[in-house]
């Protein structure tokens, strides 16, 4: 579980980094989103569970991989940028690292099984908020294809695993096979949920049109 956590802050980290660099942060502003995207979903985990002070500011080693992760963007932005859409495949695989580290260390501390993967989800989803917030931009979990129903899929299989009572290595593994593989397909395809349709010609001109009529 602690390979799982800290290897879902590093990717987040270099998220964060990478969305601060894309807005012209300097140094500082790079390691602070660095840091929020990738503690602040294991901080919200740990909060809510009971486990205080929560991991992220109790063991250093969060805070180095966070800022370690941070520079490394920072002095090497030209190499990550190489990829195609960075921040969408880091965001995968720290996805499914923290939904699946979320929810075991959620039922670790007792909790049932659905609200286990409920805060595996939370994991997942709370440093990619956070980072989008501080980077005054809509939240990808709002608008991106198959989010957080591919961290959804990856804590149900960790927590179908314990009510089955099978070694969590399984799982695991299962579970974020199942949240990259549904990310990665949503990225390449375009997969999405559905969304509400808007009518063509507009809402102000229908609105306009019948207060006209009032009058």
């Amino acid at each position: 579980m602690r390979v799982l956590d800290l290897g879902g802050t590093f990717v987040f980290a270099i998220s964060g980094g990478v969305t601060a660099v894309r807005r012209k942060m300097d140094v500082f502003g790079v390691l602070v989103l660095a840091f929020a995207a990738g503690n602040a979903g294991g901080m919200t985990r740990d909060l809510l569970i009971g486990a205080v002070p929560p991991a992220a500011i109790s063991n250093w080693v969060y805070l180095a991989v966070s800022v370690l992760a941070g520079l490394i963007v920072f002095f090497r932005y030209p190499l990550i940028a190489r990829l195609n859409h960075p921040v969408q495949w880091m965001d995968a695989v720290g996805l499914a690292f923290f939904a699946v580290a979320g929810t075991e260390k959620a039922l670790a501390y007792g909790l049932n099984p659905v609200m286990a993967a409920l805060l595996g989800v939370l994991t997942g989803i709370g440093g990619g908020m956070l980072r989008d917030a501080l980077a005054n931009e809509i939240p990808v979990v709002l608008r991106s294809d198959l989010y957080a129903l591919a961290a959804l899929a990856a804590a149900a299989v960790v927590a179908a695993g314990h009510v089955l009572h099978l070694r969590p290595t399984g799982p695991a593994i299962v579970g974020m096979l199942a949240c990259f593989m549904l990310r990665f397909m949503a990225i390449q395809h375009g997969w999405h949920l559905p969304a509400a349709r808007l009518p063509r010609n507009g809402g102000k001109a229908r609105a306009a049109k019948e207060s006209h009529h009032d009058q």
